[in-house]
């Protein structure tokens, strides 16, 4: 009477974990690349920042 519920329980459990799993991985690989973005975005920003400061203290 027990076993049934147990498998599908075992069932349920695999199938959530192989969506998961590359879920997790998708999600990882995405906040890495957007990570890389915001550093690059940074260094341009600090770039222009800089630029932009040299340029108003010749005026």
């Amino acid at each position: 009477m027990v076993a049934p519920c147990i498998s599908e329980a075992l069932a349920s459990t695999a199938i959530g974990l192989f969506a998961a799993i590359p879920a997790v991985i998708a999600y990882n690989r995405f906040i890495y690349q957007l990570g890389g973005f915001e550093a690059r975005l940074q260094r341009f920003a600090d770039r222009f920042h800089a630029s932009l400061s040299r340029e108003l203290d010749t005026l």
